[in-house]
């Protein structure tokens, strides 16, 4: 899609970027191939966006996603996705709570779309530093208000990767309510730990620091690495959505990832047992 788009370059906005399209010239091939006879630009216009176009074709070869996400509008970041797909990291974060300094990461979960990738406090959170280097873009949700500037404050990491948040994406597809809650208006199940939120994820790391049960553990990790796979599949479904909005719905269709081998499961007997001993009527436990 970044190919087909204009609307990166200065002085470019979507509705002059509809009307190249109305044109015919569809990508950037085509702006060199044709004269733009029906789009009134003088000379010099034409100039710069022969020049924006070239230097874009230098950072799409040199696979640098900053360069266009720093041009593109916030909601047309999507765009990124395809020609970036195979560096890209879904990234998302378990605390204790809102944040430092009285707050702190739990767990960890990283996902490329083939391989998962853990972190626990007290194991291994220093890893990734050094692992996340690998992947150009990053894939949250609410990552920008939230897991981002957490990760930097808590462990002193600054993530300068390209950086796709769904939270606003979905929005402009009508989408709200959380992660859980559109992945169960986009029809993703998530079976036996629906139910299981942010909230019970501090329970259950509370649980497992209280009694070193392996099960509460695991059962957190399942529920943290779903949230990390769960973005390729929004992002999907999200991407295709927004193709409807151009010219190329038909022909720059995604397909859906395949599910991975998820390394945990979510223990029943578990969520049932911290449900019954701290989720008993309304919601009263201090976090």
């Amino acid at each position: 899609m970044l190919t087909n788009t204009f609307c990166h370059i200065p002085g470019v906005g979507l509705r002059t970027e509809q009307q190249l399209w109305s044109l015919g010239i569809h990508s950037w091939d085509d702006l060199f191939r044709t004269v733009p006879g029906g789009l009134s630009l003088r000379n010099a216009r034409r100039r710069s966006l022969i020049y924006h176009i070239e230097r874009s074709i230098e950072h799409l070869h040199a696979q640098n996603p900053q360069y266009f996400e720093g041009l593109l509008p916030s909601n047309q970041q999507w765009r990124l996705f395809p020609d970036f797909r195979e560096s890209i990291a879904y990234l998302d974060i378990e605390t204790t709570g809102m944040g430092p300094p009285d707050d702190h990461i739990t767990t960890i979960s990283l996902y490329d779309g083939k391989s998962v990738f853990y972190y626990v406090n007290g194991w291994n959170l220093d890893e990734l530093e050094k692992d996340i280097q690998r992947y150009r873009v990053l894939v949250t949700y609410n990552g920008k208000c939230f897991d981002i500037p957490f990760i930097r404050n808590d462990l002193g990491i600054d993530l300068g990767q390209a950086h796709i948040d769904l939270r606003y994406l979905l929005r402009s597809l009508g989408y709200s309510g959380g992660l859980k809650g559109c992945e169960k208006q986009l029809g993703i199940s998530r079976d036996e730990l629906d139910g299981v939120d942010g909230f019970f994820a501090v329970l259950l790391w509370r649980d497992y620091q209280r009694s070193g049960r392996r099960e509460a553990l695991e059962t957190l990790l399942a529920y943290n690495i779903q949230d990390a796979v769960n973005l390729e599949a929004l992002l999907v479904i999200a991407y295709n959505m927004k193709l409807r909005e151009t010219p190329f719905a038909r022909t720059h269709v995604v397909r859906g990832p395949a599910a991975p081998n998820i390394p945990f499961r979510a223990d029943v007997e578990t969520v049932e047992r911290i449900k019954r001993d701290y989720l008993i009527g309304e919601r009263t436990v201090e976090i």
